[in-house]
């Protein structure tokens, strides 16, 4: 593998990953003025409140909470943010809750309790900041009666297994959740909200966006229900889940509060940070570093190995053509892609099987170099953000006895990469925006 390749692609994804530090964003956009609180357009005179707490949910919510923080002073009476394990850090008083991440586990569940307990005791005269980040759905699981953890988890566990977008699993699970789609907002009131976000979401929709705990949900009963039926999963569902959803259609359970309601006269949100932001940062860092650059896209999608076929053939045309964008070459995508498992699945993550299947088409290609990888710093159940792939990465595998096509139809992209070293290995990077494609041509 190109090595001057493989730099300039770690230096580019760095510079993405520093224009994303939740703390910095924060700081971007809240700041104090003697007693005047200014978020965005928005001022507030903290003398005016009782109380102020600190909630939070995601990847990145701790950065989030360590500005707040500081921002806030003496004004902050309390708090209790919830991130995945491992990516908390040490907070003066804002509580810092771990829990698992991308299935929901017990410790979820009381941390979000935890969190809806504080928003309940919040009244009219106090204030409550909410940060929220990338993973903030999977890590506040809050099942409506009868359901349990373990109904959560298997329903998130097979729609994750059959490539669902991260809005179709949301649908279903806002309307599982006492927290998720205005549910937190619902707890907080009549108190003063305004919500902090880093976006993980194409497009940005508040509702989305960690399930949308203090937004108001465009999404139905009848949306849930037409996700399950989608993918064919009515008979792999727990029965339960069914039933709760067939309750809603029948208008038996309340419906996720909506635009109109009265929870949301006093909540305001400010997005200080999206995948739209890392991909300038990443665009620009590649200039200062010779290279002409064409942004493709911050909306990527689609089943990742279709993905990378395309993305193969733009970098092809550029080695032959000089097309869309001369030599040297930087493209650059951003979004979130999935990954459809076939009935054994190896060790890897989206990103992995991208990067994977770039290889093979790219295979004999040798000028065209390919980082895909994760902003939040882990690529699906491993301990890797993503990895490098190139023109030799076919021949380079077999010899380590290892046949790429084999590797990608089971899945198993992990243990092949990490025989390369082309792993691309960040630790928690406390922060998530989607994706991040770079595709050097030399």
């Amino acid at each position: 593998m190109d090595s001057r390749a493989r730099e300039d692609l770690l230096g580019i994804f760095r510079a993405a990953l520093a224009a994303v530090d939740p703390e910095e964003a924060v700081r971007r956009h809240v700041r104090r003025s003697g007693t005047d609180l200014i978020i965005g357009d928005l001022v507030l005179d903290l003398s005016r409140f009782d109380k102020v707490f600190v909630l939070g949910a995601g990847k990145g919510t701790a950065p989030m909470a360590k500005a707040l923080e500081e921002v806030l002073g003496d004004f902050l009476s309390e708090g209790a943010i919830v991130v995945k394990t491992g990516h908390g850090l040490p907070l003066q008083k804002v509580r810092v809750l771990e829990a698992a991440h991308p299935v929901p586990d017990a410790q979820g569940v009381e941390a979000t309790k935890e969190l809806l307990r504080l928003a309940d005791h919040a009244g009219e005269r106090d204030l409550v900041l909410v940060a929220v980040s990338g993973g903030g759905s999977a890590l506040t699981p809050a099942p409506v009666a009868p359901l349990t953890l373990e109904h959560k988890q298997k329903t998130t566990e097979l729609l994750l297994s059959v490539g669902a977008t991260i809005q179709e699993i949301n649908a279903v699970r806002k309307h599982l959740s006492q927290f998720k789609g205005g549910g937190l907002a619902r707890a907080a009131a009549p108190a003063q909200v305004v919500t902090l976000i880093v976006s993980d979401v194409i497009g940005d929709p508040l509702d989305v966006i960690a399930s949308g705990p203090t937004a108001p949900d465009s999404s139905t009963y009848r949306d849930a229900m037409n996700v399950i039926e989608r993918y064919h999963l009515q008979d792999k569902i727990p029965a339960c889940v069914i039933q709760v959803l067939r309750e809603g259609l029948e208008g038996r359970r309340p419906e996720t509060p909506k635009s109109e309601d009265a929870v949301f006269r006093r909540v305001s949100h400010v997005l200080v940070a999206n995948n739209a932001t890392a991909m300038t940062a990443a665009a620009q860092e590649a200039r200062q570093r010779g290279y002409h650059v064409l942004v493709l896209t911050s909306c990527l999608e689609g089943e990742a190995r279709e993905v990378a076929k395309v993305i193969a053939a733009v970098a092809k045309e550029v080695v032959v053509s000089g097309r869309p964008v001369p030599l040297p070459a930087c493209l650059l995508l951003g979004g979130e892609t999935t990954v459809t498992l076939g009935p054994s699945p190896g060790k890897g993550g989206r990103n992995q099987e991208l990067a994977l299947a770039a290889a093979l088409a790219l295979d004999g290609w040798p000028q065209v170099t390919v980082l895909s990888a994760g902003t939040d710093g882990t690529d699906g159940p491993t301990d890797a953000a993503g990895a490098f792939a190139d023109g030799t990465t076919v021949v380079r595998s077999a010899g380590l006895g290892w046949k790429v096509q084999d590797t990608l139809d089971g899945h198993n992209a992990y243990p092949l990469f990490e025989a390369l070293g082309d792993l691309v290995i960040t630790g928690p990077t406390r922060t998530n925006v989607m994706d991040l494609i770079g595709v050097l041509i030399a």
